[in-house]
């Protein structure tokens, strides 16, 4: 241990707070709480610590860093910002799975959308869920679309360039924000109360609906009375499908977790006014030598910080010790007093065995799914070592594509799987420069030419120091002689090397004249199939960002007082020449940097042909 760290943990205060480890770059490691901050730091670097993991992270911590506060519980806040500020690789978090489908709403917008998405994650959009099934997902949202009548289009602010309101607003589907035909504050009150139904209040949307269908009948309003009764039904539907009665209960969250040595399951009860309204599901990752306290905390901190509602009361599994730290943060996160609390006798018990038995399940569920990927890509590893005559298995795959069109922006890629899953920390692209024309076989060379040069740099990138025992190369013969040229200027005899052609998914090798046709539902032709559609997927994205790059520098040559300081000001707030185009004239001025009168005159330039 260096000096400087031994003096830093020598001065630690004892009071409670949060600590942060440092890396020697200054990145953050990890993030924990403490009542004591001096003992917990300390028993890191001790030697009797044998939890799995800290030796890992222990030789990496180059400094630490403290925040004392006076309670646990203010520790238990700070901790849940830093660590969603810092993503630190060492704390305990939800497994970040796109396969789920989620409830947006994008509360931030002037007129919210309220939308399918399988991302959980951006700012300014409440999300729920995560949901067991995609097509209940678009089922409920088109019935809250017909009881609501929120916007269905696309985009932060609604409607169409035309300025026409679409077929929904005619067809009583929307209320046609896009010609002001409401105003944001109305619109505001509609949003509100999809939210407050997805959280579970059912019973006020319905009884405004009544309400309504009656007035309507009384009026003699019979067609708008029969579409009141409609959109009843249907919420009534609804909320019948997702009902699992329980009025004694009331409204609570029941928790229930299980944890096997490196992984934890957590199941979640959402119960509203006794009804179970859904039933989520978490796997984390990090848990290894963390007790059932610790998991706990960190899932409530991830959980609570980002779901739009919080109940009055929340039941956890028995053996919980001390509730106090979470019950103080989810009444601060709620407003008013959260009671936490391991039932122990009664219909709440019987929901948390029932909860914790869920979360078992899913986690020799989870573990199943996981022997079966782990036998399927040995499966393939091996199929590939017998087909290719390999010397080993190839347990580093690196694939190369490239991108273009008709010759501009010139793009490679190369994605790596080791072990058969895929290893995104080491995907790099790179710009091909100097190549006249539409030339995928001088660019394939080029790629891989830097690729391995890059390998003979005194202090490479990780990425480029791991030699690959198989390098696949997008394309037919060409590609394939194109690569292999370009290895052999580096003497890599133990690198083997072929080429998949895409319109019969036939494997080329050097040195044979005739493919290799792997059967369609091999798992090694799937392994390459995967790796070469990742190549394509990243060779595509990066030479649309080069295009898009280079489409906003020619627009910006011919707009006055833009210079590179300006663009780059401009670029940074919108993100793409589609939403700068389209920004408005209050829009341009609120670009920070950008003086007003500028921005005035950016606004008459790209609109003096009028609007379309």
């Amino acid at each position: 241990m260096r000096e400087g760290l031994v003096n830093e943990l020598g001065s630690l205060p004892r009071g409670s707070g949060v600590y942060l480890f440092r890396d020697d770059r200054g990145e953050v490691l990890y993030v924990g709480k403490a009542k004591s901050l001096r003992p917990r730091v300390r028993s890191y670097f001790q030697r009797g610590d044998s939890r799995p993991g800290t030796a890992q992270l222990v030789e990496r911590i180059a400094g630490v860093e403290v925040i004392v506060t006076r309670t646990e519980a203010e520790a238990l806040h700070l901790e849940q910002n830093l660590v969603k500020r810092h993503r630190p690789p060492f704390n305990i978090r939800l497994r970040d799975d796109k396969s789920f489908p989620y409830i947006a709403v994008t509360v931030e917008d002037e007129y919210p959308r309220v939308m399918f998405t399988r991302e959980r994650h951006r700012r300014g959009t409440v999300y729920f869920g995560p949901y067991a099934n995609a097509k209940k997902v678009r089922e409920t949202l088109d019935v809250l679309n017909r009881v609501f009548r929120f916007r269905p289009c696309e985009g932060p602010r609604p409607g169409r360039h035309s300025g026409i309101p679409c077929l929904d607003y005619h067809i009583d589907r929307c209320f046609a924000p896009c010609i002001a035909a409401i105003s944001p504050e109305d619109y505001g009150r509609i949003v509100d109360g999809v939210i407050a139904f997805l959280s579970g209040d059912t019973a006020t949307i319905q009884r405004e609906l009544e309400e309504r269908m009656r007035e309507a009948a009384a009026g003699e309003r019979f067609e708008e009375a029969a579409r009141y009764r409609n959109r009843l039904f249907a919420i009534r539907h609804l909320a019948e499908r997702q009902a699992a009665d329980r009025r004694t209960v009331g409204t609570v969250d029941v928790i229930g977790l299980a944890i096997d040595g490196e992984r934890a399951a957590v199941q979640v009860f959402p119960l509203r006014d006794g009804k179970m309204i859904d039933r989520y599901g978490f796997h984390l990752e990090n848990v290894a030598g963390e007790d059932d306290q610790a998991v706990l905390e960190a899932f409530v901190l991830e959980y609570y910080g980002a779901t739009p509602s919080v109940p009055p009361e929340v039941l956890v599994p028995r053996g919980t010790q001390d509730t106090a730290p979470i019950a103080e943060f989810l009444s601060a996160r709620r407003g008013s007093r959260v009671e936490v609390r391991a039932p122990v006798r009664g219909e709440k018990r019987r929901l948390v065995e029932l909860a914790v038995e869920n979360a078992r399940l899913a986690l020799q569920a989870d573990a199943a799914q996981r022997e079966e990927q782990r036998r399927r890509r040995l499966e393939a590893l091996e199929e590939l070592r017998e087909v290719l005559n390999l010397e080993s298995l190839p347990i580093r795959i690196e694939c190369f594509d490239v991108s273009n069109i008709q010759g501009e922006s010139i793009v490679g890629s190369m994605t790596v799987f080791v072990d058969g899953r895929s290893k995104n920390a080491h995907y790099r692209t790179f710009a091909v420069r100097g190549l006249a024309g539409q030339d995928d076989v001088g660019a394939i060379r080029e790629v891989v030419a830097r690729r391995f040069a890059r390998a003979r740099e005194r202090e490479p990138d990780e990425s480029f120091s791991a030699m690959p025992n198989l390098v696949v190369v997008d394309g037919g013969k060409g590609q394939l002689a194109a690569a292999r040229a370009a290895m052999d200027e580096y003497d890599l005899p133990r690198v083997a090397i072929i080429s998949l052609a895409k319109r019969e998914e036939e494997v080329f090798v050097p040195g044979v004249a005739r493919p290799i046709a792997l059967d369609r539902h091999s798992p090694a032709l799937q392994l390459l199939q995967r790796a070469r559609d990742e190549a394509h997927r990243v060779a595509l994205r990066y030479h649309r960002r080069r295009r898009g790059t280079k489409s906003m520098e020619t627009i910006f040559e011919t707009l006055p007082g833009i210079g590179p300081v300006r663009r780059r000001a401009i670029l940074r707030h919108f993100g793409s020449v589609e939403r700068f185009l389209e920004a408005s004239q209050e829009e341009l001025e609120g670009v920070p940097g950008l003086p007003q009168k500028t921005a005035r005159a950016l606004y008459a330039q790209l609109h003096k042909a009028g609007p379309s």
